[in-house]
């Protein structure tokens, strides 16, 4: 992947200007291939001279589409010399170059690689064979394939594509290896139903993601990567793009951003907090008091509002078709509604009520007068807890019942 990186919009990729729609009589085609490029010109040719010669050498009926991005020395010249129709694309960025070179793409399936002479095109036949047996999407794996001397920085092969391609199977129960990888096939079908939204570097990533949200078949092939053609340095930038790949990864996993870290926070709080309040417990050589039960108390608090973020999250999400609908979570509003957040935010705020009030009598019962300030903490810090997590149950209630409007 050697585009230029964008910050992800969150948008639709804006239209290209594409060519004519091709008339009914035109050759229906099996694979388009598309190449991404900007100032490709090195390299152009000899890839689009590969990949013309895999599909002619494998009599694969196909078509080599370039989706030039603004290229300023001369790639959409030799991209028309050599034999491949030009898309250009007058928005910058990765996704959005690949996306118009799709959209325009005339083969029932389409293969994207890197115009960089880094990837083998005469593995074509490897990726169109899983297509042809059912695969929606259909990666290349570097790592099984072989990976050549000098073709991937030290950093990116052992840490930073091991660790994403790691997350992304956690996170999306992905079946792939090399998560990142640049050459990729899949069924122009099963990609119109992806709705990819960003313009960016993310767009691979994305791609992956929406597949394995949907239940799409995913498949992967072994492929090689060699040393680029380039004199000069890649479009790729180590630490800005993996951290925005890391970033796109969260953002599209509530679950593990917010909602199993606030449960964690919350269970550990509530069990410490049970552990604390009838006195203090030594732990080694400290002993764990009411101050500690105050952290704890916080902790809970955390906690519940990351489970709350992670649910309104998930709504938000779904209803602006960025996540896909999920039957299991759905379930969940036929008994958690409206009304049983209020209810139950109710039922905390009295419960904080009668702690407190049962200071009050404490207090009363001694005239007034002077309290030991750790009996009284033991009271006070449920007393507030129950309060705050009451109020914010029932305004979280009528949040999420206000994000739900749309959907019903």
């Amino acid at each position: 992947m050697n585009q230029t990186p964008q910050d992800p919009t969150m948008q639709p990729p804006p239209a290209a200007h594409l060519p004519e729609t091709p008339s009914p009589q035109a050759v229906a085609l099996e694979l388009t291939v598309v190449l991404p490029c900007l100032n490709e010109a090195e390299t152009l040719a000899v890839c689009v001279d590969k990949a013309l010669a895999a599909l002619a050498d494998n009599s694969i009926a196909g078509e080599v589409i370039v989706a030039d991005n603004g290229s300023t020395d001369g790639s959409q010249a030799i991209a028309t010399r050599h034999g491949a129709r030009l898309v250009n694309v007058p928005i910058r960025g990765y996704g959005a170059a690949l996306n118009a070179g799709i959209q325009a793409a005339r083969g029932r399936y389409v293969l994207m690689a890197d115009a960089d002479d880094s990837y083998d095109f005469s593995h074509i036949p490897r990726f169109l064979a899983e297509l042809r047996s059912g695969a929606d999407l259909v990666m290349g794996n570097r790592f099984r394939g072989g990976i050549l001397p000098g073709a991937m920085p030290p950093l990116h092969r052992y840490l930073g594509n091991p660790v994403l391609s790691f997350l992304g199977r956690r996170f999306f129960h992905a079946p792939i290896g090399d998560f990142h990888c640049g050459i990729r096939a899949f069924s122009k079908d099963a990609y119109n139903r992806l709705g990819i939204r960003t313009t960016g570097m993310e767009f691979a990533s994305e791609m992956v993601v929406k597949s394995a949200l949907l239940g799409q078949k995913i498949a992967e092939v072994p492929t090689t990567l060699k040393k680029d053609g380039r004199s000069r340095p890649p479009h790729l930038r180590t630490w800005r793009d993996g951290w925005r790949h890391l970033r796109f990864l969260l953002l599209y996993s509530p679950r593990w951003l917010f909602f199993y870290p606030g449960l964690a926070l919350m269970l550990v709080g509530l069990v410490l907090m049970a552990w604390l309040l009838p006195a203090s417990r030594p732990l080694g050589h400290v002993n764990l008091g009411v101050d500690t039960l105050a952290y704890i108390s916080a902790a809970v608090l955390v906690g519940f509002q990351l489970v709350f973020f992670a649910v309104a999250a998930k709504v938000f999400a779904i209803s602006e078709g960025l996540l896909p609908e999920d039957e299991g979570f759905q379930r969940w509003f036929h008994y958690i509604t409206l009304e049983t957040g209020l209810l139950v935010g109710a039922l905390l705020v009295l419960c904080g009520i009668a702690i407190a009030l049962s200071s009050v009598f404490s207090w009363a019962h001694t005239g007034y007068g002077h309290l030991p300030p750790v009996q009284m903490m033991r009271r006070t810090l449920p007393a507030m807890l129950c309060l705050m997590l009451g109020t914010e149950v029932c305004f979280a209630s009528f949040f999420l019942s206000l994000l739900g409007l749309r959907r019903r």
